[in-house]
């Protein structure tokens, strides 16, 4: 069993920055995922990296503003927002991968974007 809980949204304005930790108890070293969910539209995934750090995917819209990384001594996996957008509003999720499927998801953090 893991718990992950996602911590670091909020309310800021255009071109601003925000960091999302994706804090893990229990096993460190699942492959992650972080996913995005607006309001009326599907979950999307936003980027992946693998127990050992290896960043597998990153979504075409984030490309160049986000990264993903890991701190496995301190179970916990970051997203790093720079640049933002109106339209990278949404609820943003963590989820560890067990035997290739999402198994595990945190409860999510708000990020709003003004412009």
């Amino acid at each position: 069993q893991v718990q992950l809980v996602e911590s670091g949204g909020g309310l800021v304005q255009t071109g601003e920055s925000l960091r999302l930790s994706c804090a893990a108890s229990g096993r460190s070293n699942y492959a992650i995922g972080w996913f995005r969910q607006a309001p009326g539209k599907s979950r999307e995934v936003v980027a992946r990296i693998t127990g050992t750090g290896m960043i597998t995917d990153i979504a075409d819209s984030v490309k160049g503003r986000f990264t993903v990384s890991r701190d496995n001594a301190k179970n916990t996996v970051y997203l790093q927002m720079n640049s933002l957008k109106p339209e990278d509003t949404a609820l943003y999720s963590c989820a560890a991968e067990v035997g290739g499927r999402y198994e595990y998801w945190g409860q999510g953090t708000q990020v709003t974007v003004s412009s």
